[in-house]
């Protein structure tokens, strides 16, 4: 089963973890000093603000999935409609490592679509071709030429 994912940069994350606490009605899942997360049930959603430097406002948007077989599918979905992705395999992001994919959708916002693998216990890192304050946290950056898939290809 899928879970939708929204990461939000934050200027101020005790403020706003006190704020989504209150708004969810359940503290945060996964909480650093720079970080915190929410799984939420009903509705679905894993919700993630982040304090990083980066401007405040939505970071990027996804899709989280169970199985590998459930990222495989959403990948070829991708490949098929001929939409630019980058892969990334055992990815260390967000105190998580993960397999995943980006795209960005027309009006320019990053999408992730990804499996948790495990927890980590560093934020962790995405290497970027273009300045951390102007790329979203874990996102590729825009100067990086993502390639459309293969028709059945995946997470390579």
């Amino acid at each position: 089963m899928k879970r939708f994912h929204v990461h939000v940069a934050v200027d101020d994350l005790a403020a706003n973890v006190r704020f989504y606490t209150a708004m969810f009605g359940i503290p945060p899942t996964v909480e650093k000093s720079d970080y915190a997360k929410w799984m939420i049930d009903d509705p679905r959603i894993n919700f993630a603000i982040s304090q990083r430097g980066l401007a405040a406002g939505i970071d990027h948007l996804g899709l989280q999935v169970e199985t590998d077989d459930e990222l495989t599918q959403m990948r070829a979905q991708v490949g098929k409609a001929e939409i630019a992705a980058l892969d990334q395999t055992n990815a260390s992001c967000c105190y998580a490592k993960s397999d995943k994919y980006w795209v960005t959708y027309p009006q320019g916002i990053a999408w992730e679509t990804f499996r948790t693998l495990d927890s980590i216990p560093v934020y962790g890192n995405t290497v970027r071709e273009q300045p951390a304050e102007k790329a979203p946290c874990c996102a590729p950056a825009a100067t990086i030429a993502m390639q459309p898939a293969k028709t059945g290809a995946c997470c390579s």
